[in-house]
């Protein structure tokens, strides 16, 4: 008996031996590794020892894959935070009861009964909160309970909320872009942990947003947008669009609260395409600044083309009464001197018949006439901004082109100084079709530009502000270190044609409809711009405008285009009952200028604007040179009634011949109108 129990006994210790020589083996001697899906929230990686403090300026974080995106200043406008995600293995668990009771003292929004319910279930995977902060998941950790687990995870956050929302766009709940620059550059940002550098300024924005918001309350406008963009590099600086959100809600976000008005949105530009009107005609040399243009009411059918009020000038205005008056049938006179074909290539080559290439997914297509329709009506109401909706930043990328030497520059997000890294890592790239460049500006173009410029000589136009010297060019202008960029782009038009035109727009500030856009010091050039908006079942809105205008500062050393849209403004006893820009959009921009000039390293210089306005200066009614006859009374190429009576010629003999009945098109550099000028024929 007693041989038999020591004999068990033997045996158990032989047994509980092995036992133990096998712990000792797995926990002291040979330890087995714990999963990784057990303890990679908890030991996150060890950071690097930096004494010269080489990663100071980057904001990634050791548990977060999508990089931060600043301004270009370094302000942080999108950051992602490191967070957990914690589920559980309801197989694993005891008691769900208790475990979920537990929980909920840690995760107050914590819904008790569901996550009892999910506990108790068969599966052996179930989530139970996502995007827990760091002291949350220590806090559940310590609870030590059994088959609850933690997936390491991130959380985007915009640390500046509505500043630049729609730009910045949103990422879903597995970190992908899906709007806004977080949608365009979405392979960037997951594959490259620098910091995406933008062109925007957060200071600059702030101002314009805010004073976009103050405008918007006053007039009691149902939308508004505003851009600022470098005129030489094409950098954004600040672009608002209201209403808007906070970009954190963007879920809850209401969609006209997304939509981005300042790429998106398409709105007929009105009087600002005045600009482009005028740069086609004496680009082309088919009118000049001494050629006068009726402003006499035209009816077409059953409509006609008029200005609002007409009292205060003449029936017959020179171009530049054109463009400070903002006179309609004048201008509509003027496309009528292009013609459709020169006129439609022309807005091709502009940029007007393709999205913005803009580095923005939202980024939409402008509404422009079949060209088969492009008649005589629509050469006309596209002179003066109807009849074509755009984009305010294709507005704003025209107005550069005509005032910074001629050169079609790309808006750009990018900082400057990041812009070819940045691109050469993105994945969308340009999502735009190229713009056909213009064709080479020849010998004989230059001397168009100067002939059409008033007879001014080559030396006066090619100055920084169209006459003045070198010593008042510099006045105003950014100082030598501040890098101002060269443009880059196709050349659309001749650098005198260019300079004339600077000196046009700073004419309608100063003596025409902008001018209470004007800010001292700052020498502001532009153009108003007011369209009655269409109404959603088609038709005009009466009393319903589009308020608009496009800026340069400043004029004697173009560098920002500022641009103000309100959307439906409506009148208040500050603006005697008017809704057009000059009471609206005009005085907003000139709030703009005063306060984001500082900012940007550009300040006042009241000490010599005499001479500098003196130097810029333009007469309202120039006179024609000697042996030019200008164009007026009984020399209208541009009369509606010649122009409808060639279109009747030809379309009777397309008839004739059963041809179809559309001119071609030609390259702008195939036509003869480029050549100069016969003394005898016009000015």
């Amino acid at each position: 008996m007693h041989v038999r129990l020591l004999g068990v006994a033997a045996g158990f210790c032989g047994l509980f031996g092995m036992v133990a020589l096998k712990l000792s083996f797995a926990t002291v001697i040979s330890p087995m590794a714990p999963e990784q899906r057990q303890i990679a929230p908890q030991v996150p990686e060890i950071p690097k020892i930096d004494p010269k403090g080489s990663l100071a300026g980057d904001l990634s974080l050791p548990q977060v894959r999508r990089a931060t995106i600043v301004d270009r200043n370094g302000q942080t406008l999108a950051i992602s935070l490191p967070v957990a995600q914690v589920y559980a293995n309801p197989q694993e668990l005891i008691d769900a009861q208790d475990v979920a009771a537990k929980l909920k003292k840690i995760l107050p929004n914590l819904n008790l009964d569901e996550t009892v319910r999910r506990l108790s279930s068969k599966k052996q995977f179930v989530y139970i909160a996502r995007d827990i902060a760091p002291a949350q998941e220590l806090a559940i950790n310590d609870l030590g309970i059994p088959g609850i687990y933690f997936e390491a995870g991130e959380r985007r956050h915009y640390p500046l909320g509505i500043i630049a929302a729609q730009v910045m766009g949103a990422v879903d709940i597995d970190d992908h872009g899906v709007a806004g620059v977080e949608r365009y550059f979405d392979k960037r940002l997951n594959s490259d942990r620098a910091p995406l550098r933008l062109s925007l300024d957060v200071r600059v924005q702030a101002v314009v947003r805010e004073e976009l918001a103050k405008a918007k309350d006053e007039f009691s406008a149902i939308g508004a947008a505003a851009i600022v963009m470098d005129v030489n590099s094409g950098e954004v600086i600040a672009m608002a669009s209201l209403p808007d959100y906070d970009a954190n809600d963007f879920g809850h976000a209401p969609p006209d609260s997304r939509f981005n008005r300042a790429v998106t949105g398409m709105y007929e530009p009105g009087s600002t395409f005045k600009l482009q009107t005028a740069a086609m005609a004496l680009q082309l040399g088919v009118a000049h600044i001494w050629d006068r243009f009726s402003s006499i009411p035209i009816h077409i059918g059953r409509f006609t083309i008029s200005d609002m009020k007409s009292d205060h000038f003449s029936p017959w205005l020179s171009l530049t009464e054109v463009m400070a008056y903002s006179s309609n049938p004048a201008a509509a006179h003027i496309a009528l001197d292009v013609g459709a074909a020169r006129q439609q290539e022309w807005l091709r080559n502009m940029g007007f018949f393709a999205p913005v290439p803009i580095e923005l997914p939202e980024a939409g297509r402008p509404i422009v006439p079949a060209m088969r329709n492009w008649g005589i009506s629509t050469v006309m109401t596209v002179g003066f901004g109807h009849g074509v909706a755009e984009p305010p930043l294709a507005i704003v990328r025209g107005t550069a082109a005509t005032v910074n030497g001629g050169i079609l520059v790309k808006p750009t997000l990018l900082d400057r100084e990041a812009a070819i890294d940045a691109a050469s890592a993105s994945d969308a790239g340009d999502q735009s079709p190229r713009l056909t460049p213009a064709a080479a500006l020849s010998d004989t173009e230059t001397t168009t530009g100067a002939a059409s410029s008033g007879g001014l000589d080559d030396a006066t136009l090619r100055s920084p502000v169209g006459g003045a010297p070198d010593a008042l060019a510099s006045q105003g202008a950014p100082s030598a270190d501040d890098h101002s960029a060269t443009p880059e782009g196709p050349r659309v038009l001749s650098e005198e044609t260019s300079h004339l035109l600077r000196r046009i727009l700073r004419l309608d500030v100063t003596k025409g409809t902008g001018k209470t856009a004007e800010s001292p010091g700052y020498f502001v050039g532009g153009k108003t711009g007011t369209a009655e908006k269409i109404g959603p079942h088609g038709g005009y809105l009466k009393h319903v405008n589009i308020a608009a205008f496009t800026s340069i500062f400043p004029m004697n050393a173009p560098r920002y285009a500022v641009y103000v849209m309100l959307d439906s403004p409506k009148a208040t006893a500050a603006t005697h009952g008017w809704t057009t820009a000059a009471w609206n959009a005009a005085p907003t921009v000139s709030k703009i200028i005063s306060r984001v000039g500082p900012m940007l390293q550009m300040f006042p210089d009241t000490a010599h604007a005499a001479e500098i306005d003196a130097a810029l200066a333009i007469p309202m009614q120039p006179s024609a040179p000697r042996g030019y006859r200008p164009l007026g009374p009984g020399n209208d190429p541009g009369d509606p009634r010649n122009a409808a009576a060639e279109e009747r010629t030809r379309k009777k003999q397309v008839a004739e011949r059963g041809a179809p009945g559309r001119p071609p098109v030609l390259p702008i550099s195939t036509q003869s109108t480029l050549a100069p000028p016969s003394p005898t024929r016009r000015g």
